[in-house]
């Protein structure tokens, strides 16, 4: 069977970056196959969310005290510093485009094409040729040409893609998968440290999904029987990572 990991952020920030990281996910599926309109799907939710939030201080933010932290192991015995440095540097990459002073997508807001597709783009079936012409031409170009399109809309958002995708890989990697049983498909947990991710890896066999809740000290797992759609009482087997 086919291993499924469940993430649950514990706080706002966290919920924010694996939103923005999933659309991110989305949109470079597009870029990879021609998947016609549904491309802008992703690309205007992503529009939506920068545009009710400036995400960027808490990415910059984020970005210095990881440096820091970083820096200051790079004085302990037995670490690996060439693994440290390249990190660091990565860091002080993605956090230099984050510093321009335009405003993420601002130019993809002002692109007359977008605007007047992402308008209509709330309404069911508003895809057809006679309500947006403008689109039909669009999908009659050549995928290449689309393609090129699509990929330069999304680069208008990487100064801000890019260092969450990097941020959430140092999230995860603070913590690896460690064995754990649900007793009556149920798991509770604690912390000292705060925790801002709860992980859980799951093999379909089990016909079960986790639903997780909790804050940065405590949480819990239930599992649900996907078919019954109501909780398991078996015994779940499972794999689990606290990330801080």
């Amino acid at each position: 069977m086919t291993d499924l990991i469940y993430e649950q952020p514990l706080n706002e920030k966290i919920r924010s970056y694996l939103r923005l990281e999933y659309l991110s996910t989305q949109l470079k599926n597009n870029l990879i196959q021609d998947h016609q309109h549904r491309c802008f799907y992703p690309l205007f939710s992503l529009c939506e969310l920068t545009d009710r939030c400036d995400y960027r201080s808490d990415v910059l933010k984020d970005i210095d005290r990881n440096i820091a932290l970083l820096s200051k192991w790079l004085e302990l015995p037995h670490v690996d510093k060439v693994q440290i440095n390249d990190i660091i540097n990565r860091l002080i990459q993605a956090k230099a485009p984050l510093q321009m002073p335009d405003r993420i997508g601002i130019h993809l807001k002002k692109d007359k094409f977008i605007s007047a597709l992402r308008q209509r783009f709330g309404m069911p079936g508003a895809c057809c040729n006679f309500d947006l012409p403008q689109l039909h031409f669009w999908l009659g170009k050549p995928w290449q040409e689309r393609q090129l399109d699509l990929q330069c809309w999304v680069d208008q958002y990487q100064p801000l893609l890019t260092p969450i995708s990097l941020l959430l890989e140092l999230i995860r990697n603070t913590a690896d998968f460690t064995p754990a049983d649900a007793k009556a498909g149920f798991f509770q947990g604690d912390s000292a440290q705060a925790l801002s991710l709860i992980r859980v890896k799951i093999d379909t066999s089990h016909g079960c999904y986790p639903t997780i809740s909790g804050h940065k000290n405590r949480y819990a797992i239930h599992f649900v029987d996907f078919e019954q759609q109501r909780h398991t009482d078996k015994t779940i087997q499972f794999l689990l990572a606290t990330c801080t």
